[in-house]
């Protein structure tokens, strides 16, 4: 079976074309994305986006990944999301950027509604959580409003560039956004 693409009041979440990878390395390139992300590289090097696009479909294929580009019809590719999806625990890792232009008009909302809303209703997942940089509030705030709850922060859980970090956990169970949505 095909990723399908999903639909949101502005925007379109489809899979990633290997065309998409000179505005993958140019937005997820920026240093304020990779800042905030645990495994967006800086420097962005040649070739690295075209690798990332062409492992998308087999991950998709054996139900381990299901990655979105995030576009708007008058600006294209706006950013990235997904879901690292874990099968024998009916479970899944939201994962999403939104290059530097784009921030603050709420796409990170919206692809993560419809995100979450795709792997309850057609993966059957029970479980959908995200972790953020502590220092990265706003990616909280995002979580928040698409459903997900606080619980808790890992204190020193990952190096990024050299310096140990705190990553702030949110979750969102099926039957909770069954609640919320209906």
């Amino acid at each position: 079976m095909k990723q399908p693409t999903l639909a949101t009041a502005r925007l379109s979440l489809r899979p990633f074309a290997v065309p998409d990878a000179p505005d993958v390395q140019r937005l997820a390139g920026a240093r304020e994305v990779a800042a905030t992300t645990l495994n967006i590289p800086h420097p962005y090097l040649d070739g690295v986006a075209e690798a990332w696009i062409g492992m998308h479909a087999a991950a998709w294929e054996r139900g381990e990944l299901a990655t979105f580009a995030v576009t708007e019809p008058s600006l294209g590719l706006v950013g990235a999301i997904g879901l690292r999806i874990e099968r024998a625990h009916r479970r899944a890792e939201l994962g999403y950027w939104i290059a530097v232009p784009y921030w603050g008009r709420g796409y990170a909302t919206e692809a993560a509604v419809a995100v979450i809303a795709f792997g309850f209703a057609s993966l059957d997942l029970n479980r959908i959580y995200a972790t953020h940089l502590t220092r990265n509030p706003a990616s909280g705030r995002v979580m928040i409003k698409a459903g997900m709850r606080y619980e808790g922060c890992r204190r020193a859980h990952i190096i990024k560039w050299d310096q140990f970090e705190d990553l702030e956990n949110y979750a969102v169970l099926r039957d909770e956004w069954r609640a919320a949505t209906t």
